[in-house]
């Protein structure tokens, strides 16, 4: 049998330092529902699922049949300059589910990078205006365009300077950074205030095409913004003639407990970026948007030589009638309230538990110091190795962070085990049972 030790000792001498983000010494090799299993026979709850990418869990009967059926009609002919059956079937099913009213288009890509990317062409085309307006905290992608927007990780912006020119990051509202004592209103008024100052000082809005927003950040930290500030964002934004556009990459699908996370604000986007689990992980993604706008950018501004192909297509169809019939926004929603309570009833129990959110099967849980407060990435290590150890796959952002986000295919069987794996590292932890394993510092973001 071939070890995850062999496997990852072959690959080193072959894969680039920074084409993976290090955890742990395993090499996955299949995956059922919300379980994974390494080479070795290993088997772990997923509590990531896959970045996001998988909210209809590993191998799902559905999505495993239509890429199968698809792939032995055909497997791909370019999309750039031929229509293909289950594309075309797909588009206007995902353009009939937007959170956007009105004419609604489509045009696909391959990762939510360069979904990242379209909103910028498709902005600037339709305004004729050169600046974006992007939040600190963001994660957008890796591509020139997107990396440009992002604002999560100085390694997105060493030694691969310049990045896209007329790009200004404002403050993200983060309700966990409010000053003691502040109230929401209060909190909303001081960021709005930082977020108005650009505009005030050397940005001209009637230059701006567009402000781009993840109303949920998702590698920034699983942060919510208060949804006045959102709000006051987008009326400034329409009020000269800025087009708002949301990120639903990470957040969208189910993942918060409603199928798009921007309807926790009801507010309407202009453009939208979609991708991760829309094909169960697929390489696919879209730009959806108001069609006045979409129709702004003419051929071949943004099409590529196999988005859209005919079994990523197939896999979003079948990934979309799974999250239908399964009735998966809702059962992350209410699942989510169960794994709510038990980070809750954590926190009361552990002083190292900082502030913690959940919105669905979605959640961010900070891990600090437990006389100062401050962020704790030595125990936050500690944690996710000895979950791992436990049976879990569970990872760090922004160092201190856990992130929950099991498929929303897990069964309330499965998650009282993560939940079960979770205590008893918390414990262990408090007890000063854990180490640091030999390899921690190389480990997370």
């Amino acid at each position: 049998m071939t070890t995850n030790k062999e496997l990852l000792a072959a690959e080193a001498g072959a894969l680039a330092k920074t084409a993976r983000i290090k955890y742990f010494d395993i090499v996955i090799d299949s995956g059922k529902g919300a379980l994974l299993k390494d080479v070795e026979g290993h088997t772990y709850l997923d509590l990531l699922a896959s970045a996001s990418s998988t909210n209809t869990g590993h191998a799902h009967p559905k999505v495993v049949a239509a890429i199968q059926q698809q792939a032995a009609k055909i497997i791909q002919y370019t999309p750039a300059y031929f229509a293909n059956s289950p594309a075309a079937e797909l588009a206007q099913k995902l353009a009939d589910i937007a959170p956007i009213s009105g004419p609604v288009k489509v045009a696909w890509g391959n990762s939510g990078s360069d979904a990242n990317d379209g909103i910028i062409k498709f902005a600037r085309a339709f305004t004729g205006r050169q600046y974006l307006v992007s939040f600190m905290g963001a994660y957008h992608g890796s591509t020139y365009g997107s990396l440009s927007t992002s604002a999560v990780s100085l390694n997105m912006a060493r030694k691969i300077g310049p990045l896209l020119p007329g790009v200004v990051k404002v403050p993200y509202p983060d309700p966990w950074h409010r000053l003691p004592d502040e109230s929401e209103t209060a909190f909303v008024d001081r960021i709005f205030a930082a977020f108005l100052e650009p505009f005030k000082t050397y940005l001209p809005a009637e230059e701006t095409a567009v402000i781009m927003m993840e109303p949920i950040q998702g590698d920034g930290g699983i942060v919510k913004a208060p949804t006045e500030f959102v709000k006051r964002v987008v009326d400034f934004a329409h009020q000269h003639g800025i087009l708002f556009a949301v990120d639903e990459v990470n957040q969208g699908l189910g993942r918060t407990g409603k199928m798009w996370s921007i309807q926790h604000f009801g507010i309407e986007p202009d453009l939208m970026s979609v991708g991760k689990s829309i094909a169960s992980g697929l390489p696919l993604s879209a730009v959806v948007g108001r069609a006045e706008v979409m129709d702004s950018l003419p051929a071949p501004g943004h099409l590529f030589t196999t988005s859209g192909n005919p079994v990523t297509t197939a896999a979003a169809l079948a990934t979309l009638d799974v999250i239908q019939e399964e009735n998966l926004p809702e059962r992350s929603a209410r699942l989510g309230k169960l794994a709510a309570d038990f980070f809750a009833e954590q926190a009361e129990k552990h002083a190292f538990i900082g502030n913690w959110r959940m919105y669905g099967l979605d959640g961010g849980i900070d891990i600090v110091d437990p006389q100062t407060k401050a962020a704790d990435p030595v125990a936050t290590t500690k944690l996710i190795y000895r979950i791992f150890q436990l049976g879990a796959i569970m990872i760090s952002l922004k160092e201190n962070i856990l992130r929950f986000q099991p498929p929303l295919v897990i069964t309330e069987k499965q998650l009282q085990q993560a939940f079960a794996i979770l205590a008893q590292a918390f414990d262990e932890l408090e007890m000063g049972k854990l180490v640091l394993p030999e390899n921690a510092a190389q480990i997370g973001w």
